[in-house]
């Protein structure tokens, strides 16, 4: 959406909100940048995050591009709101390889309740970034609610 650094407020209730996610933690991505309206994750290449021919499952690709959008969208959400994803669409394109792969989150229509992003993947390794997968989310903007176990 912009080139204008994320307040420190809203950095770190980005960066909280990325940490309280078991999956994110359990598959290893970080944030590697974040933008108003435009975030990257990235996930380094492990076997077990691998499918039957090394790739990198199509879950963990899909996961990683759920969450950069959602946390795309999030950057524009007022304080005391959250992100929850509603619905999203996944074309895997070429094979998910390389030494991490790399999924960028970009807000294309910001909306009070509904926001949409697209969503692209990338594998990155030897010197080369391969166009993995592309999609499109929509999310809600919510109230937090008490986590349940």
């Amino acid at each position: 959406m912009t080139d204008t650094p994320l307040s420190p407020e809203t950095l770190d209730r980005l960066r909280a909100s990325f940490d309280a996610q078991g999956l994110m933690r359990h598959l290893g991505a970080s944030i590697v940048a974040a933008l108003p309206g435009h975030v990257t994750l990235r996930l380094p290449f492990r076997r077990e995050l691998t499918q039957q021919h090394g790739y990198f499952h199509a879950g963990g690709t899909a996961a990683l591009a759920d969450s950069a959008g959602g946390y795309a969208a999030f950057t524009l959400f007022p304080p005391g709101h959250d992100v929850l994803t509603t619905e999203f669409k996944l074309n895997l394109l070429n094979p998910a390889q390389g030494d991490w792969l790399e999924a960028e989150g970009r807000v294309v229509k910001p909306g009070r309740t509904l926001t949409i992003c697209q969503l692209d993947v990338w594998g990155v390794g030897g010197g080369q970034r391969t166009h993995v997968a592309t999609g499109l989310q929509t999310l809600i903007c919510i109230k937090p609610r008490p986590a349940t176990s």
